[in-house]
């Protein structure tokens, strides 16, 4: 029996949602350089689950569903309320209030496709919500409810701030949802798919996936991208500090991909986002940091960056939170994962691998007496 580590390179299943093939990213076909400088989000959901884009009729219909499903039960609030605010990450009051949202929903066990299709909306509804609950009830302030007529991206910042977001925000945190909303068969993904084999609850593979994505190597990456790029404060200590970790063999979050050779095909675009955003804010160092650092790791260690980049200094310029950008990766990769969670149901098999032994073998029981 033969193994991989990390299963990499290893073909585990067949999907139609999202593809990379020579370094180039699809959703259901579509490039994503096509979809970030053309596509709403809420296209790129209904793309991802129905496998073409939407109608005009079609998009108004899901962009309503979707508001008219962003509201959270009052009892997921509350809980949130008690959570010890001054010291639990938000990915995991993430983890605990999408699991608590399987109790409130009388469809949570139904299992046909048209009630996995109506909790799909109420996920990806609810979950920029709790983000923006957990956010603001941390800094002593009341959840803000969602506001009609607003896009999913608008509405997002709208419910962070309490304030209409300005064009160039929105159409900066469109395009960061577009390209994180799916990306083939990563952990989280994998994880997900993993789960809801087993027939289990949309609810269960949300929640486990969200778990996945917390981790610093997958979703986790780019808060620490922002706090290696606060640790080096100048564009002068860039260099210096480069060299110090490559002396350490210390690992340069944002940069290297296991899937792609030539590079991120999503990073230019963010790379794009944060030269504009930070120079209205004034704020360039962080642009100018991060493209000495891509020239210097580029050159040194032929590591490209990756999409975790630059989106830290996006997400930086739009005045958000550092252990907020886990969340909302996790805000725009729900419906990848919704997609791939639909996909697995329509074509069930108990994903059930085998692990090669590699323990000690003929061990006799020994008495306890005689340990």
């Amino acid at each position: 029996m033969s193994t991989t580590r990390g299963l990499e390179g290893v073909v585990a299943t067949s999907s139609s949602v999202s593809s990379i093939i020579d370094d180039v990213l699809t959703y259901q076909g579509y490039n994503i350089d096509d979809l970030a400088e053309n596509a709403s989000f809420e296209e790129v959901i209904f793309l991802l689950w129905n496998g073409r884009l939407p109608n005009k009729e079609e998009l108004d219909d899901l962009t309503k569903d979707l508001a008219a499903n962003m509201s959270v039960p009052k009892e997921v609030l509350d809980y949130m309320k008690a959570y010890p605010i001054d010291e639990v990450h938000p990915m995991a009051a993430l983890r605990t209030a999408v699991s608590q949202l399987g109790l409130y929903d009388s469809e949570a066990d139904e299992m046909n496709e048209e009630a996995n299709k109506r909790k799909a909306i109420r996920l990806q509804a609810k979950i920029p919500t709790i983000v923006t609950a957990f956010a603001r009830l941390r800094n002593g302030k009341e959840p803000v409810e969602p506001k009609e007529g607003l896009s999913f991206a608008a509405n997002f910042l709208y419910m962070l701030n309490e304030e209409d977001p300005d064009e160039i925000s929105v159409d900066a945190f469109n395009k960061a949802l577009v390209l994180h909303a799916d990306h083939e068969l990563n952990a989280s993904t994998f994880t997900a798919r993993v789960c809801v084999a087993t027939l289990s609850d949309v609810y269960s593979g949300v929640t486990a996936a969200i778990g996945a994505l917390k981790g610093p190597l997958h979703g986790g990456a780019n808060e620490r991208v922002m706090a290696m790029l606060t640790e080096i404060g100048s564009v002068d200590q860039v260099e210096p500090y480069l060299k110090q970790a490559f002396d350490n063999k210390e690992k340069i979050m944002g940069f290297g991909h296991r899937v792609y050779k030539q590079g991120d095909p999503r990073a230019k675009h963010l790379r794009e986002m944060s030269k504009k955003l930070t120079g209205i804010t004034g704020e360039d160092k962080w642009y100018n940091m991060s493209v000495k650092m891509e020239e210097i790791v580029t050159r040194e260690k032929n590591l490209p960056p990756n999409v975790d980049f630059y989106s830290a200094s996006v997400y930086h310029s739009l005045g958000i939170d550092h252990d907020l950008f886990t969340p909302i990766f996790a805000t725009s990769r729900v419906s990848g994962w919704l997609a791939h969670i639909l996909e697995q149901f329509a074509d069930n098999r108990l994903i059930r691998p085998r692990a090669e032994y590699v323990g000690p073998g003929k061990q006799a029981y020994i008495p306890l007496e005689k340990r």
